[in-house]
C-alpha cells in the first residue's frame, strides 16, 4: 500500500512538488546547473559501445570512496569492461572527477521518479548494478531489477536507527531488499539486520572501507603549509557539521594559553559553509585564515579553515592529533579509517551510529578516544598534544587496524 502511493506521488501527482524542491536545491547550489538534466535521466555521456556495462551506486563522497577499490580490481579484470558511477552530491561529483580510473564515468543519479528512471536505464542499459550501503530509493530498485537486471547490495549498512526506522515500514523493505540478488553486510551485525528486514540471500565479506587506500595529497601543497605551520602544536577536526565548529573554536580558546602557538585546523564537511563558518568564528574573537580564499597561514593565525574539496588527505598528514566530526552531534559520524591511515591519533564523539562496529574495534585496538562534549575534547586533546609519544603510538596502533 505504501510502496504503490510512493510511486503514485513520485509520479505525475507529485511533479510540480518535485520540481519546487529541485528549484530550492539549485539556488542553494546544492544541485549541478550545468549537468541538471542528469537527474531527470537525461544522460551527458554516451554509452561506451554495445559491451558490458557495470553500474555503481553510491550516495555521496564516503560511499564513492569505499567503491574506488572494487572499481578498480573490477576493470582490471576485464579489459573489455565499462563502468558507470552515480552518485547524487556536487561534492562526490567533484571529488570523482578527480579519482575515478579510465573507463569509468560519473553520472548523476537519477531522481527517484519512473520517467526519469526509466530514460536512464533505456541510455545506458547496465548488466550488473552494485548498490553501495544504505540508499534505497524505490524507483530506481523497482525499474532496474524489473528489467532483469542483476543488481547486488554491496558494502550494506544499517544503523541501528535506520533499522528501527525501517522496522516500521517492513512490507516496503522487505520488498526492495528482496528484489536484491545477493546482499553483502559490511559486518556480521549489518548482515543480520539485513536478513531480519527481509534480505534473502546475504553474506558478510567485510567492510570496503578498510580497502580504501590512504588519501592523496598535493606534495607541493604539503611543503608549503608545513613550512607555513612552522612546527607549531596542531590539531585537525575533520568533517565537521554545524555545531561542531564552535566546539571547535571554543577548545582553540581553552588551550592557547597552555600551548602557545597552537593551530587548529578546521575543515568543514560542507566546504560551501566556509563563509558562515568564518563568521562564526571569528565573532568568537579568533583569527581565521580561509583556504578558499588563499589566505596564508601567518604568525597570528590560530584556525586555518580548509573550506575546500578533496583536500583531507593533506591536513590528516599535517596533524598529528585529529577529531573527526559528525560525531559531537547526533548524526551518525565520518569513516574515521582515512585518518588512521595516515597515522593520526583519533578522537570521536558518541554518536558514531554509522561506524557502530568499527568505533568499538578502534577503542579496543587502542588508536581511538571517544569525548563525550567539547570540554572532553579539550581535555583529549591537550593530553595528546602534551604527550607526542602517546600520540604516536595510538597512530601507530590505528595504522594497523587500518590495514589489518
Amino acid at each position: 500500500m505504501m510502496l504503490s502511493l510512493y510511486r503514485l506521488v513520485s509520479g505525475p501527482l507529485g511533479a510540480p512538488l518535485i520540481a519546487a524542491f529541485m528549484r530550492r536545491r539549485l539556488a542553494a547550489g546544492k544541485e549541478d546547473a550545468m549537468r541538471f538534466a542528469e537527474r531527470q535521466g537525461e544522460a551527458s555521456l554516451p554509452r561506451p559501445g554495445a559491451g558490458r556495462l557495470i553500474w555503481v551506486h553510491a550516495a555521496s563522497v564516503g560511499e564513492s570512496l569505499s567503491m574506488l577499490p572494487l572499481i578498480e580490481y573490477l576493470l582490471a579484470a576485464d579489459a573489455g569492461l565499462a563502468l558507470l558511477l552515480t552518485t547524487g552530491t556536487v561534492s562526490s561529483a567533484q571529488l570523482m572527477a578527480e579519482r575515478l580510473p579510465p573507463r569509468a564515468i560519473h553520472q548523476y543519479a537519477p531522481l527517484d521518479r519512473p520517467v526519469y528512471v526509466r530514460r536512464f536505464l533505456d541510455h545506458w542499459r547496465p548488466d550488473l548494478v552494485l548498490w553501495a550501503e544504505s540508499e534505497f530509493w524505490p524507483n530506481l530498485i523497482l525499474e532496474t531489477t524489473g528489467r532483469g537486471t542483476l543488481m547486488i547490495l554491496v558494502n550494506g549498512r544499517i544503523s541501528p536507527k535506520s533499522f528501527s526506522g525501517w522496522q516500521r515500514a517492513r512490507g516496503i523493505i522487505a520488498t526492495l531488499l528482496g528484489r536484491f540478488d545477493l546482499c553483502l553486510g559490511q559486518s556480521l551485525e549489518d548482515a543480520k539486520r539485513l536478513r531480519q528486514l527481509g534480505a534473502a540471500n546475504v553474506d558478510c565479506l567485510g567492510n570496503l572501507k578498510f580497502a580504501v587506500p590512504p588519501l592523496p595529497a598535493d606534495n607541493e601543497d604539503l611543503a608549503r603549509l608545513e613550512a607555513e605551520f612552522a612546527g607549531r602544536p596542531t590539531w585537525l577536526a575533520a568533517s565537521t557539521h554545524a555545531g561542531e565548529e564552535r566546539i571547535a573554536g571554543e577548545t582553540h580558546l581553552a588551550l592557547e594559553q597552555g600551548h602557545p602557538g597552537l593551530l587548529s585546523v578546521i575543515v568543514p564537511r560542507h566546504a560551501q559553509r566556509g563563509v558562515e563558518v568564518a563568521a562564526m568564528l571569528r565573532a568568537m574573537g579568533l583569527h581565521v585564515a580561509m583556504r578558499s580564499a588563499d589566505q596564508p597561514v601567518e604568525a597570528d593565525t590560530q584556525i586555518y579553515l580548509a573550506d575546500t574539496m578533496g583536500e583531507l588527505g593533506l591536513f590528516f598528514r599535517l596533524a598529528p592529533v585529529t577529531f573527526m566530526g559528525k560525531s559531537l552531534v547526533p548524526l551518525g559520524g565520518q569513516n574515521p579509517l582515512e585518518a588512521l591511515h595516515l597515522d593520526c591519533a583519533v578522537l570521536h564523539g558518541p554518536h558514531m551510529m554509522n561506524f557502530t562496529e568499527i568505533s568499538k574495534d578502534m577503542t579496543a585496538a587502542g588508536c581511538a578516544m571517544e569525548v563525550a562534549d567539547g570540554a572532553a575534547l579539550a581535555a583529549a586533546v591537550a593530553a595528546l598534544l602534551d604527550d607526542p609519544a602517546r600520540a604516536a603510538v595510538m597512530a601507530e596502533k590505528g595504522r594497523r587496524y587500518a590495514t589489518s
